[in-house]
C-alpha cells in the first residue's frame, strides 16, 4: 500500500510496517480499510440467539429478526433488510457457505463440545475457503498477509481440517485452489496475526458491572493489518458498526497526535492500561514477539512492573513528569518528538491524562475527531474508540492545570 499519507516498508526488527508520508495531524484519518472476509465470533450453538445481521453484523431491533429470515438459509441466518440478504448471497453468504455452517450446527457434536475458539476458528475456515471460490484475488491478497504455521496451528489444523473438508463438506469438484492440510494450517495463521475484532455495543451495564464487552465478530482487513504494535501508540482505530449508514464495517484509523514524516504509524493490540507483564504475555502468545517500545524499555526497569496495573497509580508516580511537560509547554509536539527518541522519561502520565478514557471500566484511547473545515486545525474534541465518549480537549488542560496549582498550594 502507498498512498499520499502512509506508505508501507521494512523496518529493521519489525518486518513490514507503515510509515507517515508527510507530516500528519491529530485527528487525521490516515486510513479507512474494508474487509475482504467477515465471520461471526459467536459459538456455533448461539447462532440461533443471534442478535447481529448475519452478513454486516449491525444489531438487529426486534422487528428485524422476525421479518427478515432468509428463507433460503437452512441455517436461519437473520438480515437487517433485504439488501443486506441479497448482498449476501451473492458473495459473503453463498448456498455452499450456508449449506457448510448448517452441517456444522447439526451433524457436528464433536465440534461443539470444543472450546469457543476452536468453533470461531471454524467458523474463519469456512468463510476463508469460501472467499477462495467466490473472490479467488481476495483470497490471494489473505494469503499473502503476514502469519506462518506454528505447531499450535497444525495440530488445530489437523483436527478441524479433518471434520470440516473431509468429513463434513467436501468442496467443489474443482476449487481454484486445493483445500488441503497445508493450507488449512497456513490459513489458520493468517487469522491468527491478521484478524480485527468489532465489538459488541457499549452498554451502561458493562461500564457498571466492570463486565469485559465482547466480540460480535471477526475481519481481515488487508491495509489495516500492516500496522504493528506500540504501546502507546500514536494512531487508535474506529469502528462504527451500528452507526454508519454505508460501509458499517470499515475501521478508520486516526492520529491520537501530531507526528512528523518518516515517523512509523502505530496501533495497540489491546487496552494501553495494561500492565508490563500483561502486555509482554499477550504479545508472545498472540503474536509471537517481545515489544521493546521506548515504555516497555522503561518499565523493564521498574522493580515493581508486575503491580502497576492501575493506570491511575501510574499517573501519580509520574506527576513531577506531567508538571514539567506543563511547564515547558511540550504538548502534543512533545509526544511527536519523544517517539523513537530512546528517553528514559518517556511521558506516560501524559498519554494517560490526555488520551485514556475516564469513563469507568472502559480503557479505551482518545483521539480528537477529524481537523476542521481548513484541514489543518486540530479539533479540541476527543472521541473514545471503545464507548464512544466524546471529552473537551480544554477540559483536560484546565483539569491538569487546577491539579498543578493545588499541588503549589
Amino acid at each position: 500500500m502507498s498512498s499520499g499519507i502512509l506508505k508501507r516498508t521494512e523496518i529493521e526488527g519489525r518486518g513490514r510496517g507503515l510509515v507517515a508520508s508527510q507530516p500528519l495531524k491529530a485527528g487525521e484519518i490516515v486510513l479507512r480499510d474494508s474487509p475482504i472476509l467477515l465471520y461471526s465470533a459467536l459459538p456455533f450453538i448461539n447462532q440461533s440467539s443471534s442478535v447481529y445481521c448475519s452478513h454486516c453484523f449491525r444489531t438487529l431491533s426486534s422487528s428485524s429478526s422476525s421479518s427478515s429470515s432468509s428463507s433460503s438459509c437452512s441455517h436461519n441466518h437473520v438480515f437487517c433488510s433485504q439488501n443486506c440478504l441479497s448482498s449476501a448471497l451473492a458473495s459473503s453468504h453463498s448456498p455452499w457457505l450456508c449449506q457448510a455452517l448448517s452441517r456444522l450446527r447439526d451433524s457436528a457434536p464433536l465440534l461443539l463440545e470444543q472450546p469457543v475458539e476452536q468453533q470461531v476458528q471454524a467458523r474463519f475456515l469456512v468463510a476463508a475457503y469460501n472467499l477462495a471460490l467466490y473472490s479467488p484475488s481476495q483470497f490471494q491478497i489473505l494469503l499473502s498477509l503476514e502469519g506462518a504455521p506454528d505447531a499450535t496451528d497444525t495440530a488445530t489444523a489437523q483436527f478441524l481440517h479433518s471434520l470440516l473438508v473431509s468429513s463434513l463438506f467436501p468442496p467443489p469438484s474443482t476449487p481454484p485452489v486445493p483445500f488441503s492440510l497445508e493450507l488449512t494450517a497456513a490459513l489458520l495463521a493468517k487469522d491468527k496475526l491478521n484478524a480485527f475484532g468489532l465489538m459488541e455495543p457499549c452498554s451502561s451495564s458493562h461500564n457498571n458491572s466492570g463486565q469485559q464487552r465482547s466480540v460480535r465478530a471477526y475481519g481481515i482487513y488487508p491495509n489495516a493489518s500492516f500496522f504493528n504494535h506500540d504501546c502507546l501508540p500514536n494512531a487508535c482505530r474506529f469502528d462504527y458498526v451500528d452507526s454508519a449508514p454505508d460501509r458499517n464495517t470499515d475501521i478508520v484509523v486516526r492520529m491520537i497526535h501530531d507526528v512528523p514524516q518518516g515517523r512509523e504509524i502505530c496501533l495497540s493490540y489491546f487496552p494501553v492500561n495494561e500492565n508490563y507483564a500483561s502486555r509482554q504475555r499477550r504479545l508472545m502468545e498472540d503474536y509471537g514477539f517481545t515489544c521493546h517500545c521506548d515504555r516497555c524499555e522503561v518499565e523493564a526497569n521498574w522493580s515493581d512492573h508486575e503491580n502497576d496495573d492501575d493506570d491511575e497509580d501510574l499517573v501519580q508516580e509520574e506527576e513531577e513528569e506531567e508538571e514539567l511537560m506543563d511547564e515547558d509547554d511540550h504538548d502534543q509536539d512533545q509526544m511527536g518528538s519523544s517517539k523513537g527518541q530512546g528517553d528514559t522519561d518517556f511521558p506516560h502520565a501524559y498519554f494517560f491524562l490526555r488520551y485514556m478514557c475516564d469513563r469507568e471500566n472502559c480503557g479505551g484511547t482518545l483521539a480528537p475527531l477529524p481537523p476542521k473545515d481548513d484541514g489543518t486545525t486540530a479539533s479540541n474534541i476527543l472521541e473514545c474508540n471503545v464507548c464512544g465518549n466524546l471529552k473537551d480537549d480544554q477540559m483536560i488542560d484546565a483539569s491538569g492545570a487546577e491539579d498543578e496549582h493545588s499541588m503549589d498550594d
